[in-house]
């Protein structure tokens, strides 16, 4: 019986010591990295919401559902080439986080000119992608007829889903875009001299973030 006990305490102590490393663990993050965790954290629930959706209408409509690599497909030099513009946008936006890692090796270096000039070219990266977004879109809407409400070319969901996805995610771009560029620019004119470069990572665990729901969208829908 008193063994039992010795071992009931010794368990509730190493549990209660478990949530005390954590503790621990996490007592120096700033307050701006943990909202920015936080708030990842809330918009994985919602593009994670987004997604099972997204696969559950898949699933369960009856009419057919179009052929992404015919929907996506540009003609180039009389060659109708299938996803080339989605492969393009996601070269650029894995390469964007690319120069974002390299901005933040230089904030904590404390270069804050090749920091700030990373920064401007990744966000330079994210307004391309934007760019082709808008030209998808509209090739999508003229061309092909696709509506949010209905859709000329299989499952009326289609339309909805997608301009619903690409679209959310398309803002998180866009303001990860005007985030980059106004850190970049105080970064450039110094104002984080004294308080550290911390917000680049800050910046870029954002952006990474962004890039990586990307990955889940060009799998789910491009590729399936």
């Amino acid at each position: 019986m008193q063994n039992s006990a010795v071992s009931a305490k010794s368990g509730v102590n190493g549990l209660v010591q478990d949530w005390i490393s954590d503790k621990d663990a996490f007592k120096n993050v700033s307050w701006g990295k943990t909202m920015m965790w936080i708030f990842l954290l809330s918009d994985t629930f919602i593009f994670s919401c987004f997604l099972v959706a997204y696969m559950s209408v898949r699933m369960t409509t009856a009419e057919p559902w179009p052929n992404s690599s015919e929907v996506f497909a540009l003609t180039i030099a009389g060659e109708h080439i299938p996803l080339i513009l989605i492969a393009i946008m996601t070269f650029v936006l894995i390469t964007s986080s690319g120069t974002m890692a390299m901005a933040v090796n230089c904030g904590y270096r404390r270069q804050r000119k090749k920091a700030a000039a990373l920064m401007l070219v990744t966000a330079f990266f994210g307004l391309s992608f934007v760019g082709m977004q808008a030209f998808e879109w509209t090739k999508l809407i003229v061309e092909e007829g696709v509506r949010p409400w209905g859709n000329p070319l299989g499952a009326a969901q289609f339309g909805a889903a997608f301009f619903m996805i690409t679209g959310f995610h398309g803002f998180h771009v866009s303001i990860g875009v005007v985030y980059l560029t106004v850190v970049a620019l105080k970064v450039l004119r110094g104002d984080y001299e004294d308080r550290g470069y911390e917000i680049v990572e800050i910046t870029g665990l954002y952006w990474h973030f962004v890039d990586l729901v990307w990955v889940f969208i060009f799998a789910f829908f491009y590729l399936w």
